[in-house]
């Protein structure tokens, strides 16, 4: 069963924590007849902040280290085998899993993300006023992990500037095992891995299917959880392939880092900051209209609910 993402709160992000809960939608006062846009989804890494941060060429460099350091990968096929994994399989991580590689997903995004350089990402006072600016629903959706999440839009100062969000625990949720009634041990839920082969059905392989972008999946997926109307949604994303794979999926799509329109997208923009000027329509059905931003929850420590 697909699972309700988290919501974040003003300033808990600054705490280091998430609020726990499904999507709280913003209550607005009502409107006179249909807008064109209800919702808004963005990437963030490399979406919200330019590539020239070096958050990607570190968040490389650490994932190497660590198919060097924990999977023991031959140092030489390291840098080759990250490249053809990301492409092949959207993620590296996801690529290691359908491998057969053993580790915890936490223990991953630690070492990934755990030791980035967030310091170099600055507030960006430009980008939260055209957030706050648009009345639409605004949902980041992201393959990273909620810790990085975090980081990233508390460094921004852009953690109360979004409804909710859609990661990697949202669409991965952990595992929940089950008891086996003729011993007692507790083995993963049906379904949650996959088999290797029809001879033996004790054989379950270790081999894990990770979901994230670019597949239309997922995507669908996303959709679904933030029970949005595609039509009437924009995805923003710095990814060509995410784009292509979002217009697959009946969304209106802007590629962010690009002057130049890739397969699928409707629009390209520079940056992120450009997007009044590329897309004003976005503003259109909301003359005169205030946004009453209603969100009743208490922080607690992030967690995904079921």
């Amino acid at each position: 069963m697909l699972r309700p993402v988290c919501d974040l709160q003003t300033k808990t992000l600054l705490m280091g924590s998430l609020v726990a809960g499904t999507f709280l939608k913003m209550d607005a006062v009502e409107r006179s007849g249909e807008t064109k846009y209800e919702c808004l989804l963005f990437d963030m890494d490399d979406t919200l902040y330019p590539l020239s941060s070096g958050l990607n060429l570190a968040c490389r460099k650490n994932i190497e280290e660590f198919m060097l350091h924990k999977l023991h990968i031959e140092e030489s096929e390291v840098p080759r085998m990250n490249l053809k994994l990301y492409r092949e399989h959207g993620t590296t991580m996801a690529g290691l899993k359908a491998l057969g590689y053993e580790f915890d997903n936490d223990e991953f995004h630690a070492y990934a993300h755990g030791r980035l350089p967030y310091e170099t990402l600055k507030p960006d006072p430009v980008l939260r006023n055209l957030l706050l600016s648009m009345l639409q629903r605004k949902i980041i959706f992201t393959n990273g992990d909620k810790a990085h999440v975090a980081q990233v839009l508390s460094r921004l100062g852009l953690e109360d500037c979004f409804e909710g969000i859609i990661c990697f625990e949202t669409l991965n949720p952990a595992l929940e095992p089950v008891m086996d009634p003729l011993d007692g041990d507790s083995v993963p839920a049906e379904g949650d891995t996959e088999v290797d082969g029809q001879a033996d059905s004790n054989a379950v392989s270790s081999k894990m299917r990770i979901l994230c972008k670019p597949s239309v999946e997922a995507i669908e997926a996303a959709i679904k959880i933030a029970d949005v109307d595609p039509s009437k949604t924009i995805f923003f994303d710095d990814s060509a392939r995410n784009i292509a794979s979002g217009k697959a999926a009946g969304l209106h799509t802007v590629i962010v880092g690009s002057s130049v329109l890739v397969p699928g997208a409707d629009h390209a923009l520079r940056s992120i900051h450009n997007i009044r000027e590329a897309l004003p329509e976005i503003w259109e059905d909301q003359e005169g209209e205030q946004l009453e931003q209603v969100i009743q929850s208490t922080a607690v420590e992030a967690v995904v609910l079921a």
